[in-house]
């Protein structure tokens, strides 16, 4: 499998080897040693068959630079054939190669547009989608362009369901759905700091329970994210917090909760990390209740 993602990966070796002409050994080499006079000549040049073979060359020797301004003419030129295709692939993958990704998705997508049924669908959908991944920000940032790496990454596995690639498709996938989930993460841990302050609580309510929605809200949508621990302790430790500052009328209530909330979280993480913090939070817990229920056994 590793084989054959490199095989997909390296398209100087394996895109264009069972259908470019060959060149002459001395075409080639001048090509590759050419002086800046020399491609500025092709680059007049208005042989189309010359340029696109020499284009070819260029991306074949990873100069990728050459390559595109050549191949910015010829898809215009060859639009329509074969070549125009070919052309309109490799221009993509030029700008993916140089990592300008905005423009890669740009030619790759109008690729796939324009060619739905080529001979690179699959690679120009995959690339697309992967140059997309590698544009996904921090997540700290406007999450936007993640939602539409997942949406395009997705869409490859709906066109290709048996790429040989479908796997690191998932991969990309799993980890844009990461960095989601980091945000929302954040964004509890954010309301969990705030605490008891209640200057940005104008509409009632509390952070504890904003920081309970935002993590329940975070497990509902991703349940399979790596940060699934992570989201539960915390929503242990609010519903630990929200007990420890009730009114009297809430208050065993919502020590119940939190056993309840505890025996979830053990069930599920028998060996986690935070077993020890959660123990203690259910001890201290139980002995509210239990003294609760003293206290009104005695009334």
């Amino acid at each position: 499998m590793e084989f054959l993602r490199q095989k997909k990966r390296t398209f100087a070796v394996e895109i264009f080897i069972t259908m470019r002409k060959f060149l002459s050994i001395g075409v080639i080499s001048a090509m590759l040693l050419s002086s800046c006079n020399s491609y500025n000549k092709v680059l007049k040049s208005t042989d189309y068959d010359y340029k696109y073979e020499v284009a070819k060359e260029c991306y074949t020797a990873g100069l990728y630079t050459r390559a595109y301004q050549l191949l910015e003419e010829l898809i215009m030129v060859m639009k329509g054939s074969d070549r125009g295709e070919e052309s309109l692939f490799m221009l993509g993958m030029c700008f993916y190669n140089l990592r300008d990704y905005e423009t890669s998705t740009m030619y790759l997508d109008r690729y796939v547009k324009t060619y739905p049924k080529g001979d690179y669908a699959e690679l120009a959908r995959f690339y697309s989608g992967k140059a997309s991944f590698m544009m996904s920000p921090d997540p700290r940032l406007d999450q936007s362009p993640t939602y539409t790496a997942i949406n395009q990454l997705q869409d490859f596995l709906d066109f290709h369901p048996y790429s040989e690639l479908r796997e690191e498709v998932n991969d990309m996938i799993y980890e844009l759905q990461n960095r989601l989930v980091q945000k929302e993460y954040d964004s509890a841990k954010l309301y969990y700091n705030l605490g008891s302050y209640v200057g940005n609580c104008a509409n009632g309510g509390s952070n504890y329970e904003a920081c309970i929605i935002t993590a329940e809200n975070a497990l509902k949508t991703f349940p399979y994210t790596r940060m699934r621990e992570d989201l539960y302790m915390m929503i242990l430790r609010c519903r630990y917090q929200l007990a420890q500052r009730s009114v009297d009328e809430k208050r065993d209530e919502r020590y119940r909760q939190t056993i309840d909330e505890y025996f979830g979280f053990k069930n599920e993480f028998p060996n986690s990390k935070y077993l020890k913090e959660a123990d203690n939070i259910y001890q201290h817990s139980a002995a509210k209740v239990k003294y609760e229920d003293n206290r009104d056994s005695q009334n």
